[in-house]
């Protein structure tokens, strides 16, 4: 092979494509390898069954290589961690190191998800980063769970850790693990689940380290570069391909739990040749609860919501990222200043997501969804079961994506952004004292449009025995998920209390205690709608009605179509209901 220059400070050749795409696959098939692992080794249901982590590999310039199918959203913050870690110490790193951080004001996210950052050497020689983090169930602080959304500064939300040593040259920092021991309500899970993301990397070590073996570290280093060099020249002909201009967008986060708000998400993208640039400016300021976001999620947020927007398979490494530039203001609730409290950070990023999804359906409407549930409702049950046992649960309860331009929306799946998993309710019966009581779909609470958003879905607990206290941060309960090009918005969220003539009505983001008996039930928002309803097909609002999906009077009144007690569509009726009902447009920002 004849050499052919320089490429990001690599020697490089004229390279076999066979053995490209076989280092391609390879190199993402580590990545899921390490998360799999990861997934079957942990100990707590928020890892191990609805998959809240991530996995990936790094050069030595931090710089993500490969990452495993998991979180796209909590791994954005990878880079800035191993970054971190490097700044910190720099040339101290050596083989048999392993570091760790949560602190989300250096390089972290919140402080239940850990970093766990291994260096690779091969023949002594510092070759790349395996990188995990997880959403741990617990690292203490004011309340179970350390994710609670009505904290006021980060000293209040858990144990912060720093960029450290968990072990060094294979030793074992035992001061470490006795603090983290120490200041978790649940150690033997904290402690299960650390082993699992060290278990990950050493999977990621030893195939890496083969990879670097079969091939020799600069000829594999040369390729890594050329997958570089792939992904930012598809992104920049896919950019290229899209009109200039200036486009804008803007949605509303309903609260912060405190009784202000709404709160603007404004985004601001502009299209230049072949680049892109991704701005917040116009954004809410930061406020005294926990639902503000480091600028390292909100740029992971931006960044997953341009990949949803690429028409074309790219590979998920740093070179997709060189063409876009992101501005996120500081003192922004999506880059708020320390001490600021981040525990329920994800909200601020699932809404910034959604505004940016809402911008970029101006620039390539083909490509867009309307806007899903707003964000997957995040709940935290802990207490003592009816033996007087602790017991801890992270659930996620998870809505709909919205219509597209040739689809309707899906119902019962997670956001683009997280692609997480609910707990099984078998799971949660068996290791909780909880009951799931009702989990079903909502009929009427899509969003209708040419192609209807999903549905709405109840996920009910009850507390069978013992006492609980029970955190959850949810939204979309005022402002709804917006339908796109005359697609109408989704049905708002609920959170009530003892469903029934008694039932109360809780505030979207709270704490609350829980008795032997007490019901709570989460409703998370539907979809929004794509197009204008009135040209739905009749066919297809009659299936939608045969499955109970949406009732006959919805039908009549939002898609102008009439099914009559046979379940048939009447046809005069419908002729007639769609030449009297006037297309109502929603607002697209």
């Amino acid at each position: 092979m004849k050499p052919s220059g320089m490429r990001d400070g690599v020697r490089v050749r004229s390279y076999d494509p066979v053995t490209f795409e076989l280092i391609r696959y390879g190199l993402e098939s580590l990545g899921d390898e390490m998360a799999a692992t990861m997934a079957h080794a942990a100990y707590s249901p928020i890892i191990r069954n609805a998959h809240d982590l991530s996995t990936a590999l790094l050069t030595s310039e931090c710089e993500v290589i490969a990452q495993g199918r998991t979180n796209p959203l909590q791994l954005g913050s990878i880079m800035p961690a191993a970054r971190a870690v490097v700044a910190k110490f720099s040339r101290q790193i050596g083989p048999g190191d392993i570091f760790i951080l949560n602190d989300p004001y250096e390089g972290g996210s919140h402080l239940p998800d850990i970093f766990l950052i291994k260096p690779l050497y091969a023949r002594d020689q510092l070759v790349g980063f395996a990188g995990s983090e997880a959403h741990h169930s617990d690292v203490g602080g004011r309340v179970a769970g350390s994710n609670a959304s009505d904290s006021r500064e980060i000293y209040e939300e858990g144990l912060r850790i720093p960029p450290s040593y968990l072990f060094r040259a294979g030793d074992a920092n035992e001061t470490l693990f006795d603090v983290i021991r120490s200041n978790c309500r649940f150690p033997e899970q904290v402690m299960g689940d650390l082993g699992a993301q060290m278990a990950a990397l050493k999977v990621g070590e030893k195939g890496f380290r083969h990879l670097v073996e079969r091939y020799g570290h600069e000829e594999l280093k040369g390729y890594i570069a050329r997958l570089f060099e792939h992904a930012e020249r598809v992104v920049r002909a896919e950019f290229s391909s899209w009109p200039d201009g200036l486009y804008e967008f803007a949605d509303y986060i309903d609260d912060d739990g405190t009784g202000n708000g709404p709160i603007p998400i404004h985004v601001q993208i502009t299209v230049s040749g072949d680049s892109l640039t991704i701005d917040y400016s116009g954004t809410g300021a930061q406020v005294e609860s926990a639902i503000n976001t480091p600028k390292a999620f909100t740029q992971a947020t931006a960044m997953t919501a341009v990949r949803c927007a690429i028409g074309v398979d790219v590979p998920h490494n740093s070179g997709y990222m060189r063409p876009v530039t992101v501005i996120v203001p500081e003192g922004t609730i999506l880059n708020a200043r320390p001490p600021a409290a981040v525990a329920a950070r994800a909200l601020a990023a699932f809404r910034a997501f959604d505004a940016t999804i809402g911008c970029l359906a101006k620039i390539v409407p083909k490509r867009l969804m309307a806007c899903g549930d707003g964000g997957a409702s995040l709940i935290t049950f802990s207490g003592l079961d009816g033996g007087g046992r602790k017991y801890i649960l992270t659930d996620m309860h998870l809505g709909a994506w919205g219509g597209r331009q040739d689809r309707d929306g899906v119902d019962g799946i997670s956001s683009p952004l997280i692609a997480i998993t609910n707990v099984p309710v078998e799971t949660i019966e068996r290791e909780t004292p909880l009951r799931i009581t009702r989990y079903e779909f909502i009929p009427d609470s899509c969003g209708a449009g040419r192609f209807r958003g999903g549905l709405a879905s109840l996920r009910e607990y009850r507390i069978d025995s013992g006492s609980a206290m029970v955190q959850f941060r949810s939204d979309r309960a005022k402002v709804r998920s917006y339908g796109l090009f005359g697609g109408r918005p989704g049905a708002s969220a609920r959170n009530v209390l003892n469903p029934g003539p008694l039932e109360k009505e809780l505030p979207s983001k709270h704490t609350t205690s829980l008795n032997c008996g007490d019901v709570y039930r989460s409703v998370i928002s539907g979809a929004g709608g794509w197009g204008d309803p009135l040209e739905r097909d009749p066919q297809s609002v009659r299936e939608d009605v045969r499955n109970e999906k949406v009732t006959r009077k919805f039908a009549a009144r939002e898609f102008g179509v009439a099914i009559d007690a046979a379940g048939r569509v009447d046809l005069d009726a419908t002729r007639s209901l769609r030449g009297q009902t006037s297309t109502r447009i929603m607002p697209e920002s």
